[in-house]
């Protein structure tokens, strides 16, 4: 019995050691970057900021070009989101349900995207929207956007159709449903959890794409991430770490929503696809 103590006690000082380690390394930046958007005056040896003020909050907020910034961010990462979504549900449920010659091939190719640096696939499509004349337009920052968001939109709702039990689609039919209809009442309420998490991730990772953006959209479309590398060049610590919880803030928010809708089962079966 001792040595069955002594081995969780050992686990015990175990699990908080690297509880410890995750609250230094991973959330210990978020905490200093709070305290930062609302010191007045924090100088070192201080653990925490001597005064506390709004001052920063005021200073950014009041600039013209922060706010269009941010409106622009969220306009911009909606229609993202929206067309992605109209664009890529299609084809998530083509590769679930049907099977057509190179289909694997064809799901894998949206991961490619990802696969390599980023900046190297935005100088091409530049060249290519530059030929087209959708360079410094709303339309070439939107479509830079969705190459962006393709594999979240493709892979994640293909896994959640795959999940679908085709039985239970067999028993609606069987019922006298019609396709669209076993679609619309059947197959796609019991996907939407997989399509809503692809979404937001589709949304965030849009609120926070920046390089294709400076490539395709400068000078006249500044989103929030670029706006805040010119606040961290040109002005005080504060008044980037002020920015940057606005631009943080929302992808906490959609992340917590999200947990409602993903588990262990789904995380570790959702990329899978046979």
């Amino acid at each position: 019995m001792g040595w069955y103590l002594r081995a969780v006690g050992k686990r015990k000082i175990i699990e908080f050691v690297l509880l410890t380690i995750f609250v230094v390394f991973f959330l210990g930046p978020l905490i200093n970057l709070l305290l930062l958007a609302f010191s007045g005056k924090w100088q070192y040896p201080a653990l925490l900021p001597q005064a506390w003020s709004l001052e920063w909050w005021s200073f950014v907020l009041s600039k013209d070009e922060v706010v269009e910034s941010i409106s622009l961010s969220f306009l911009i990462a909606i229609v993202v989101t929206l067309l992605s979504v109209a664009l890529c549900i299609p084809a998530a449920y083509a590769f679930a349900r049907i099977r057509f010659p190179l289909s694997r091939w064809f799901l894998f190719s949206y991961l490619l995207t990802n696969a390599f640096p980023k900046m190297g696939l935005y100088v091409s499509i530049a060249v290519l929207f530059y030929k087209v004349g959708l360079m410094n337009t709303f339309l070439g920052v939107v479509l830079i956007h969705i190459v962006n968001t393709l594999m979240f939109m493709t892979w994640i709702p293909a896994a959640a159709f795959k999940s679908v039990h085709q039985a239970q689609e067999e028993s609606a039919r069987d019922a006298g449903a019609g396709p669209f209809r076993v679609f619309w009442h059947v197959t796609l309420p019991m996907a939407l959890p997989g399509i809503i998490v692809a979404s937001i991730f589709t949304f965030l990772s849009s609120l926070d794409e920046a390089q294709g953006t400076f490539l395709v959209g400068i000078p006249d479309f500044k989103t929030m991430p670029l706006i805040m590398y010119a606040i961290v060049e040109d002005y005080p610590s504060t008044a980037g770490a002020v920015f940057s919880v606005i631009l943080t803030l929302p992808t906490i928010i959609l992340l917590l929503a999200a947990r409602r809708f993903v588990s262990a089962d789904v995380m570790s079966s959702g990329f899978h696809m046979k």
